[in-house]
């Protein structure tokens, strides 16, 4: 049995050969800051399957049903969306959890926690969250997430063919692979994620008449409620000092277009309750 091993891995792993380069030949697209993106998913796909989380979220997690506040967070995100290129297919729930906390789902689906009214506490600063949220969903991150994920899994398999021997696969070289796919390939990432929807986010806000500025408070609020700085390398999160100097350096653009809005007319009317 032992001898049949190595064949039957060499066969498998010219499976995943042909696949991954069929897939890489297939799987190009470009983000809204002209960046090669790799996606293995349709939209369609990856829609139903956001839309079938947040159902199930909805029913899992308890909904923050204050009227007042998410009648605040739609009019705050309904001025987002009208300048985004895609209004009125949006979803926006509010959910009673006290972590200041956001998060998108493909398939247009938004969910803000209750706690992020601590640190997002001005119009123009929850502006700056849910703007970094359509900018996830816009880039199709979420598809190139699930996209790397899946394609670093099958050269991991591709890499424990390779690895055969008789006794089967040194498992400590194996191990060792999976640590470098996530902090070389997986972490990092996200972390451009992160950056980009950070960019795309602060030009969303400002074309919508939120001042972008208050995007830097923001940041500075959450840096000041974190309860550990984690070392940025191996976090799926920029540190906030990165994400406010890069927030700096796109600001003199990002305030051109905020008085363009201005002279437009476009000045959100958003109470906080």
């Amino acid at each position: 049995m032992s001898a049949i091993l190595p064949h039957a891995k060499r066969q498998q792993a010219g499976f995943y050969i042909t696949l991954l380069l069929l897939l890489l030949l297939s799987g190009c697209t470009t983000s809204p800051t002209g960046r090669s993106q790799f996606t293995m998913f349709s939209e369609q796909q990856m829609a139903s399957i956001g839309q079938a989380n947040f159902e199930q979220m909805k029913q899992e997690e308890k909904i923050y049903r204050h009227s007042p506040t998410q009648n605040y967070v739609q009019c705050v995100s309904n001025a987002l969306f009208a300048v985004s290129g895609t209004p009125g297919s949006w979803e926006v729930v509010v959910f009673d959890d006290d972590s200041p906390n956001a998060f998108a789902l493909p398939g247009q689906k938004i969910g803000v926690y209750r706690g992020m009214f601590s640190v997002a506490d001005t119009p123009a600063r929850l502006a700056a969250v849910i703007g970094h949220e359509i900018a996830h969903v816009q880039a199709r991150h979420g598809n190139e997430r699930a996209s790397s994920n899946l394609a670093t899994q099958m050269g991991l398999t591709l890499a424990s063919a390779a690895l055969a021997t008789q006794d089967g696969s040194d498992a400590r070289i194996m191990a060792a692979l999976g640590l470098g796919a996530q902090v070389g390939i997986l972490l990092p990432f996200s972390r451009q994620h992160e950056s980009e929807a950070d960019l795309i986010g602060l030009d969303l806000m400002a074309r919508a008449g939120f001042d972008p500025r208050e995007s830097i408070t923001l940041w500075e609020n959450m840096r000041s409620k974190a309860s550990n700085n984690s070392i940025e390398f191996l976090s799926t999160h920029p540190g906030h000092a990165s994400r406010i100097r890069s927030l700096q350096n796109a600001m003199p653009t990002a305030l051109q277009t905020y008085q363009a809005a201005l002279r437009q007319g476009r000045r959100p009317q958003c109470s906080a309750p």
